[in-house]
């Protein structure tokens, strides 16, 4: 087998710490996590997508949960029976 070394500079807590959580999943090493996740991404038995989180300001996540609570306890909401009545209602709240 023709063999190579790869070398990736990376910070020792974080390989500290990605060791440690690819054992407790059941590799024996990190390196053989990244060499099953290379021959995975080499052969496309995996899509890789990266997605970064969005996080919500204090006042925004409380202000989300408030709504929420509206939502189930049906309060500061509005029923509409047919499409008429919410437009309506809708150019009535425009109006203010």
């Amino acid at each position: 087998m023709n063999k190579t070394v790869l070398q990736i500079p990376i910070n020792r807590d974080l390989r500290i710490s990605a060791e440690k959580e690819a054992i407790s999943q059941g590799f024996s090493s990190l390196q053989e996590l990244v060499r099953v996740f290379l021959s995975k991404i080499a052969t496309r038995k995996i899509e890789i997508t990266l997605q970064e989180s969005t996080m919500l300001s204090e006042k925004n996540e409380k202000r989300y949960l408030d709504m929420t609570k509206d939502f189930e306890l049906e309060k500061n909401t509005y029923s509409s029976g047919s499409v008429s009545d919410l437009v309506n209602k809708l150019h009535e709240n425009s109006v203010s």
